[in-house]
């Protein structure tokens, strides 16, 4: 019987669960890179040299101080949480009446962000210090060096946290529905609720999530093997790269 409900909830209910997984796909990937975007902002600034004294100091002493409250605020209080805040939060205080499917996207960007700043700085931290007074010893300033030094390797580096953060993401827009953004969980719980049968119904759902995150996991794993190259690397000393590559071989 239970086989029979699982055929008929997918014939009847397909193009709902298609709708609901392709608005969870829609707001965690945009919400995922907007949230890296602000991440890698936030990390770039808490990492600029504040200098011994005078008002750029103390503006970025303050400009700190606010990313490190924003940061701590939307690593420390649950999403579901947040959205309730922001989205009804914001017609109360404000009169702002947001549409729902943008208040998603706000609010996984903006949580996305702030664990983002996080790896973004462990990222950064994770460069030699010597590859910094390399780059000031050749006259680069610091958004110089971010730029060409820095910056292409913490990429490199912390693309499987990102790509970890953007499977959290899939997953974590189902508490959304508590403002009523139709994602997946929010359909499949309006299909449970009309035929009653909710272990077939979220069971469905739940081979739809594990089908997102298997393929979002698979493909941010070839990116992760194209940005890092061959197994093998050949070690050249300066005579070798003298006579060159082809004479080398």
């Amino acid at each position: 019987m239970s086989l029979e409900w699982f055929i008929n909830i997918i014939t009847n209910n397909w193009p709902m669960f298609l709708r609901g997984a392709w608005m969870t796909l829609v707001i965690s990937t945009i919400g995922t890179i907007i949230g890296a975007l602000i991440g890698l902002i936030i990390g770039v600034i808490n990492t600029i040299p504040k200098g011994n004294g005078g008002a750029k100091k103390w503006t970025l002493r303050t400009i700190n101080a606010i990313l490190t409250v924003y940061v701590e605020f939307f690593r420390g209080t649950p999403m579901i949480v947040q959205a309730m805040v922001v989205y009804y939060g914001s017609d109360l205080l404000f009169g702002i009446d947001m549409n729902r499917t943008f208040a998603a996207i706000l609010i996984v960007s903006i949580n996305t962000g702030a664990y983002m700043a996080e790896i973004v700085r462990g990222g950064i931290i994770s460069i030699e210090q010597g590859q910094f007074e390399a780059a000031r010893a050749i006259g680069m300033n610091h958004w110089q060096t971010m730029v060409h030094v820095v910056l292409p390797q913490v990429l490199r580096n912390i693309l499987p946290a990102t790509g970890n953060q953007y499977v959290m993401n899939i997953k974590d827009t189902s508490v959304l529905n508590v403002i009523g953004v139709t994602e997946l969980f929010f359909q499949t719980k309006s299909i449970a609720g009309n035929n009653f049968r909710y272990f077939e119904s979220f069971f469905v759902a739940c081979i739809i999530y594990l089908v997102m995150t298997i393929i979002v996991t698979q493909i941010l794993r070839f990116f992760e093997r194209k940005l890092t190259g061959d197994a093998n690397y050949q070690m050249l000393d300066d005579a070798a790269l003298i006579r060159g590559p082809e004479q080398t071989k």
